[in-house]
């Protein structure tokens, strides 16, 4: 489902949000948990990423490693600079800047407020 994840990262937010629903349907069929049991609370528990997370940590694993690759186009991909926020074309390296979706910013704060607790 992840395949390529550094350069569909920049896939619609419909799109990955579709994925997310999926994961999520998976995580609740695999833990038998009940309705009303939050997302967030499953992906904390079960210590699985949101979509939209696993994308961006692949992709800031992806541009850490092109800039030390022998292929020069690769490299140049690095010292991609993003267009302007408001400019219409988002790229790949964009998804590294971006703020994060609603549940996975309640996935990092309910982790967050556990790291603390220990």
């Amino acid at each position: 489902m992840t395949y390529a994840s550094p350069v569909f990262a920049h896939a619609a937010p419909k799109a990955l949000h579709r994925l997310q629903v999926i994961q999520n349907k998976f995580c609740r069929a695999a833990t038998d948990a009940h309705w009303c049991v939050r997302n967030s609370i499953l992906h904390r528990d079960l210590e699985l990423p949101t979509i939209s997370k696993y994308m961006k940590d692949a992709s800031k694993r992806f541009f850490d490693i092109a800039g030390s690759h022998p292929n020069a186009l690769l490299r140049a991909a690095v010292d991609y600079q993003p267009p302007h926020p408001t400019h219409l074309i988002r790229r790949p390296r964009n998804v590294l800047t971006d703020p994060p979706d609603d549940l996975t910013a309640a996935v990092e704060s309910l982790n967050d407020v556990n790291d603390t607790h220990d």
